[in-house]
């Protein structure tokens, strides 16, 4: 049997060494050799060859003992360049991080991804900082889109090069963040699945930050299984017990507010489509107006970004100091909006957000939100890095379906949909309340077997 392991899902090569059918070691210099040799050189940032080969090494004994160590032993990740690895420099893409020390650990959640027998690659390229839906990076280079060969197309961010190395097939998983829509719309612009994590569910510690309050550790991946084992390990657990749910009695709520707003045709023809197939498998789709989100958006507009705030705290020294030009100007003045803020304006932030999570979830009733992860395909990177104002546009329009979960406290999976007439992806985006990321995971299994991606 011949198998193309660029295609390949986590758990599908996990089952594969357990066949016999390849090894960790083999596939760790499949994938090793697939990065060396990948025309784009912007979608890693370090390679750990040593360190993977001896965790390769160590997976390929377990197996030969008959002992693995579960059913992630022996697959290669990549890590987004916010993560700690011991004894690589965590560049969070900025060029003033270059020379930074070299970590003198791994993050815990990099512990518990080794814990359980998988083989770290190595660091992957994003978005400075952290702070763009769009995955441009002027330091490092952008990663770009692997469905459009013609035109350069953008990757998605801010963990641009996690998702460009799945969809590229230089690694089967890759671990994200998301703090607006970090993971999921990456996810979205490159046909993958991604997981938007409940604040406090994966630990932070080891991993730069954007934001304190909203950051959350997430992975990118081919198939909602990936997404469930990788939960899984990052967390520390050796098993999961979730299952796919059943889909009939499940209710979609689809507000018919904001989230359509300046919506391309096929992004919305691909999203209908997949209601369409979840509708004949029981589920029933509510479509009405859900206030919440107009309350929740007219709050922002009036008084601003909790990830701006904490991300001018985080960063003053160095946007205000005399280092400040070498940042992305694009990035700084999006730190720059935190210091208009008051004490006033992040406490009304912060009293928004404990009113309408519960209030919504209430409304909700055991429903699940369900519209587009992003309302466009991936844009082209040339009109994005000509004129500056639109760079904002289209970002803050990126953003804006996904940063609704951020905002409201849920946990988020983005579904592939299809491709769109230019054979570029879409994506719809599941949300639960806090908390409720197993029910989410269990519906999305049911969702993925269903059909809702037209690719199959």
């Amino acid at each position: 049997m011949t198998v193309d392991l660029s295609q390949i899902s986590a758990a599908a090569l996990g089952r594969l060494y357990l066949a016999g059918a390849t090894d960790p070691v083999a596939a760790t210099e499949f994938f090793l050799d697939r990065i060396e040799a990948c025309p784009d050189k912007a979608v890693f940032l370090a390679t750990t060859g040593d360190r993977a080969r001896r965790e390769a090494e160590a997976s390929l004994k377990r197996y030969r003992a008959g002992r693995p160590l579960g059913p992630l032993d022996g697959v290669p990740v990549a890590w987004k360049d916010l993560v700690d690895l011991e004894g690589t420099v965590t560049t969070a893409g900025a060029e003033v991080r270059r020379q930074a020390p070299p970590a003198g650990a791994d993050a815990p959640i990099a512990r518990h991804l080794a814990a359980a027998g998988m083989v770290s690659l190595g660091k992957v390229n994003l978005s400075e900082f952290a702070y763009s839906g769009l995955g441009l990076n002027p330091h490092y280079g952008t990663p770009l889109n692997p469905f459009d060969g013609a035109t350069p197309r953008v990757p998605g961010g801010s963990s641009s090069g996690s998702a460009v190395a799945v969809a590229r097939g230089l690694a089967p998983c890759a671990i994200g963040t998301d703090t607006g829509g970090s993971v999921r719309i990456p996810a979205a612009f490159n046909g993958l699945v991604g997981l938007k994590t409940s604040e406090g569910r994966i630990d932070k510690t080891g991993v730069y930050p954007l934001s304190q309050t909203l950051d959350t550790v997430g992975p990118l991946a081919r198939t909602v299984e990936d997404c469930i084992l990788l939960d899984a390990a990052l967390r520390g657990a050796v098993a999961t017990d979730i299952r796919r749910a059943g889909l009939s009695g499940l209710r979609l709520v689809v507000p018919d507010n904001i989230v359509f707003d300046q919506a391309e045709d096929g992004v919305v023809a691909n999203f209908e489509r997949a209601l369409s197939v979840l509708s004949a498998a029981g589920v029933t789709v509510e479509r009405r107006r859900v206030a919440i989100l107009d309350e929740m958006m007219a709050v922002g507009a009036a008084h601003g970004s909790l990830t701006a705030a904490e991300a001018y705290v985080f960063h003053r020294e160095l946007i205000e100091g005399p280092e400040a030009g070498r940042v992305d100007p694009r990035v700084t003045s999006r730190i720059l909006n935190g210091r208009k803020m008051s004490a006033a304006d992040i406490l009304a932030i912060q009293a928004m957000r404990a009113r309408l999570s519960p209030a919504l979830a209430a409304e909700l009733d055991g429903a699940l939100l369900a519209f587009p992860t992003v309302p466009h395909a991936a844009p082209e990177v040339a009109q994005l890095e000509a004129d500056v104002d639109l760079y904002h546009q289209i970002n803050l329009r990126t953003l804006r379906n996904t940063m609704i979960g951020n905002i409201l406290t849920m946990c988020g999976l983005a579904l592939p949909t299809g491709l769109d007439q230019r054979g570029l992806p879409t994506s719809l985006l599941l949300s639960a309340p806090a908390g409720a990321d197993a029910r989410l995971l269990a519906i999305g299994l049911a969702l993925e077997a269903a059909g809702i991606d037209q690719r199959g």
